[in-house]
């Protein structure tokens, strides 16, 4: 068995059962980097919904970057479509929990595809938001350059793997920002949403990366012109979904 049938079939990693039901969606996220800030719980603490509590590890608080490429995104028995299977991403996040399950809250997640920007919003609430975005492979390094349609927020920068990939230990560091199963949104009304993914464990690299500009996180009023402090690489991991619940 291979693909995304075999990565179903490793669940002893996952800090609770697999959900109910068939999964929706699959895809595949590609050359992907752990950008991490520390953070005060008090800067991002205020920006969560109601519902959700900020988690900490050792008491500080994390904020992610995320860039990446999607691939394979098709939903359930259905195939790709041109336009909304295969574009860069652009995640910005952090750690929370309803009290039950941990998770991530996304802050928004920027996508070079309209159609894929317009589905994500309407179906998983998620704060999704249309840019302007290029990635490209020079030997091990991935060249990245994103630009908000609305001009509010961009990323332009280089990273590269070194070493070999290896799985998180649990408790460590590396676990608490990466083995997430699932995510929380809002919609309109405030209401709560959780989506539940599943995927072997994450298969990690230390990494470079020097960043020429990033002001992804400046809409939330927190700067980030300091060098990340913690890097992880991922070359590739193919992703089930869930459709979101109530919270």
């Amino acid at each position: 068995m291979t693909g995304h049938a075999a990565d179903t079939e490793q669940t002893a990693h996952r800090p609770w059962p697999m959900p109910a039901g068939p999964w929706a969606m699959r895809m595949a996220w590609s050359e992907l980097l752990f950008a991490h800030w520390p953070v005060s719980p008090g800067a991002l603490a205020p920006w969560l919904p109601r519902g959700l509590s900020l988690e900490t590890h050792d008491g500080t608080a994390w904020l992610g970057v995320i860039p990446f490429r999607m691939s394979g995104v098709r939903p359930r028995a259905c195939p790709p479509v041109p336009t909304a299977s295969d574009f860069p991403e652009l995640n910005v996040r952090t750690y929370v929990t309803d009290g039950r399950k941990p998770g991530v809250w996304f802050f928004s997640l920027d996508a070079h595809s309209r159609l894929a920007v317009a589905a994500a919003r309407l179906a998983f609430h998620l704060n999704y938001r249309y840019a302007r975005m290029r990635a490209r492979r020079e030997g091990k390094a991935v060249v990245y350059e994103s630009r908000r349609a609305s001009g509010e927020a961009e990323l332009a920068g280089r990273y590269e793997p070194r070493g070999a990939p290896g799985a998180a230990r649990p408790g460590s560091l590396e676990a608490f920002l990466t083995e997430r199963y699932c995510l929380y949104a809002a919609d309109r009304r405030g209401r709560l949403w959780r989506g539940e993914i599943h995927h072997r464990p994450w298969p990690l690299q230390p990494a470079t990366a020097s960043f020429e500009r990033n002001t992804m996180a400046d809409p939330l009023g927190i700067p980030l012109r300091e060098a990340p402090a913690h890097l992880l690489y991922a070359e590739r991991l193919n992703v089930v979904a869930w459709p979101p619940r109530r919270a």
